[in-house]
């Protein structure tokens, strides 16, 4: 069975489906042992690999290689890469799901927006006019095999969002993404129009969206839910408050905790799964009626 096919399926299923955002190797190892699927973050990429905001500046390869790592990793993990508005022209956005699916990804979402681009969750974001948009999307269609595609719109107006909400979900894109989503009022709108077509969530700690669980979600109609930053987020909370006690500490590195502590023997414990995967991945065990 191929990725898209059994990504494919698990959304089909009952409940939401959750993908968690990965920012480098460390954050995906640790996602792996929690969920089943995971989601490559423009946002977390353009923060960890180029330190910069997520506007722009990601360069194919780079974000190609990188996957390609994950899925040497993870052989069993759902994988759902952001490749924002597919690097601009048709042609490389219809080369880079040709690659992306040849190494294994599972799916890709393709956004409307005009550049300069923004994050989903930021102010000022311009989209294409809707006929273009729908040009390169097409082409991404007819160019992949089973790879699953979502289809994102970042329209703002709110005549707009519908329009093309339910222009997308007209098409042969596997999954409907509307970015920025600000009220569960708008959850209910946006599914009337798309159909039955799959439904996104996009949830991005301090965005714009509201904080929903998997259970209110799935009573929403939503069957994906991406989480974008909560490994990224909280990674950088962590070395914050790690470094501002090391210097409170004149340089004395805190006592590790045997039990549950994270230091040198935890770490590479983790990292030793990453040679073995095809022996320790299994599925993950999650509450009833909540997808995974």
């Amino acid at each position: 069975m191929t990725y898209g096919k059994k990504l494919r399926e698990q959304i089909a299923g009952p409940g939401t489906t959750p993908l968690i955002g990965v920012y480098d190797m460390y954050s995906a190892s640790i996602a792996a042992k929690h969920y089943d699927g995971m989601f490559v973050s423009g946002f977390g990429f353009a923060a960890s690999y180029y330190g910069l905001p997520d506007i722009g500046f990601i360069a194919w390869p780079d974000m190609v290689a990188f996957v390609q790592r994950l899925r040497g990793a993870f052989p069993h993990h759902h994988l759902l890469v952001d490749i924002d508005d597919g690097y601009v022209d048709p042609e490389v956005a219809c080369h880079v799901v040709e690659g992306l699916e040849r190494i294994g990804a599972s799916g890709v979402i393709l956004e409307d927006q005009k550049r300069p681009r923004r994050c989903g969750h930021a102010d000022g974001k311009q989209v294409l006019p809707l006929e273009e948009y729908l040009d390169k999307l097409e082409k991404v269609l007819e160019t992949r095999k089973d790879l699953l595609v979502v289809a994102r719109t970042d329209a703002t107006d709110e005549n707009d969002i519908l329009h093309r909400a339910e222009r997308l979900a007209a098409t042969a894109a596997d999954v409907i993404l509307v970015d920025g989503v600000r009220s569960e009022e708008w959850i209910r709108r946006i599914r009337t129009v798309v159909g039955d077509k799959p439904l996104l969530f996009n949830q991005i700690g301090g965005g714009k969206s509201p904080r929903l669980s998997l259970t209110e979600l799935a009573e929403l109609g939503v069957d994906v839910a991406i989480y974008s930053t909560p490994c990224l987020f909280a990674a950088h909370e962590a070395m914050e408050n790690a470094l501002g006690e090391l210097r409170a500490a004149d340089g004395r590195l805190p006592e590790v905790d045997a039990a549950g502590g994270v230091g040198v023997r935890a770490s590479t414990s983790l990292l030793e799964r990453n040679l073995a995967r095809e022996r320790l991945d299994a599925p993950v065990s999650v509450p009833e009626g909540v997808g995974v």
